[in-house]
């Protein structure tokens, strides 16, 4: 069986490795391509394009790479065509992954669509997209099922992929003192700084982090690099501070934090997941809030928040984020009855998030769909 995967960013990596592992359990013989990054490269086949050559957002950014995102799409379709999958499996990225999904449709290949578009925000039209040119569309969040039914489209949840990585992290992960004396760590309590996986998420949100961690001396201050990320980016912010960057181990820094700055996306689930109390931060371009105050309408912009229905943890956007950021941090680490309010929040989270196994679940799935529809 030949599976072309399509993953722009590093959680979108995370989760179609685990995927591909999965799959490759239903299958005597599997052979993957994909645009992607390290962590499926890891499992096995041909890495077509990496992801960081593709991770553009926000209007601004986007517009200033059309010529390299037309590009993409162009070897990508020719690609497709000349190797000839069995199916393809699209993985979020939707801008990119849509106009993927009418090609492959046009030349008869099957459509998988794995943590679908975030139609739930804005474009809403994409749904008519999402019905016309995919065969399974499969969500990670509850809520999504009945925002997709209203609409007529059915979709299958089997629970978050997050979950796959978390029980794997810890059924594998070294014993805190283990990771704090290897690293050099006092044991000043440690706060967790997770500043986005996007070069201008870092840019914006990164020096309002670290100016707000200037109050506290009596905590460690740990900034988590991403992978995609050069290590010159993150220590032109955190020169003159006492902030500490460590790569490629955010899931140990969240283990050992007792509390997080977290920009917006994935991270804030799995610091939640983590049961670390958190503040949410965000910060665009003034185009790029101004564009999105027009067009997207929802109460929350956290996915703890919008999974739980309710605020769960503050969300601080664009503006005074370092003063925000110290009256918040100041609650989460210095009222007790305020934490335990977001633990026992985080507990509910987790009974909707559900328990792990969705990747197994999701490749069984897809397995079965094509062992009866291809011919």
């Amino acid at each position: 069986m030949k599976y072309y995967l399509i993953a722009g960013e590093a959680s979108g990596d995370l989760h179609a490795s685990n995927l591909m592992k999965e799959l490759a359990k239903h299958h005597n013989s599997v052979d993957f391509r994909f645009f992607g990054g390290d962590k499926m490269l890891a499992v096995g086949g041909t890495l077509v394009r990496h992801f960081k050559e593709m991770a553009f957002m926000g209007f601004v950014d986007v517009l200033a790479n059309l010529r390299t995102i037309a590009g993409n799409l162009k070897y990508c379709k020719q690609d497709i065509q000349s190797w000839k999958p069995d199916a393809i499996v699209l993985i979020d990225y939707a801008g990119f992954n849509l106009r993927i999904a009418e090609f492959a449709k046009s030349i008869g290949t099957k459509v998988f669509y794995y943590i679908t578009p975030k139609v739930w925000i804005w474009k809403k039209s994409r749904i008519v997209k999402l019905k016309k040119f995919t065969d399974k569309l499969y969500v990670i969040f509850p809520f999504e099922v009945d925002f997709f039914k209203s609409h007529e489209v059915e979709v299958e949840y089997f629970g978050n992929p997050l979950m796959d990585s978390y029980n794997e992290f810890r059924e594998n992960s070294e014993a805190n003192e283990d990771f704090l004396a290897k690293n050099n760590l006092s044991d000043k309590p440690v706060v967790a700084l997770l500043s986005g996986s996007r070069r201008d998420e870092i840019k914006r949100c990164l020096p309002d982090m670290v100016e707000a961690s200037r109050a506290f001396p009596d905590y460690n201050f740990v900034v988590a690099g991403a992978p995609s990320i050069s290590d010159e980016l993150y220590q032109e912010y955190l020169k003159n501070s006492s902030v500490r960057f460590l790569k490629n181990c955010t899931y140990d820094i969240l283990k050992n934090s007792v509390a997080g700055v977290i920009t917006s996306g994935t991270a804030t689930l799995e610091t939640a997941i983590f049961n670390v109390p958190q503040v949410v931060v965000y910060k665009t371009s003034p185009l790029n809030y101004y564009l999105a105050r027009l067009f997207v309408k929802i109460t929350f912009f956290s996915l703890v928040n919008l999974i739980s229905g309710k605020k769960v943890v503050q969300e601080l956007l664009q503006f005074n984020i370092p003063d925000g950021i110290k009256i918040e941090l100041s609650k989460i680490l210095l009222e007790k009855d305020y934490r335990e309010a977001m633990l026992a929040n985080y507990k509910e989270l987790h009974e909707r998030v559900g328990n792990s196994g969705p990747s197994s679940r999701i490749a069984k799935s897809m397995t079965e769909y094509l062992n009866r529809n291809l011919s």
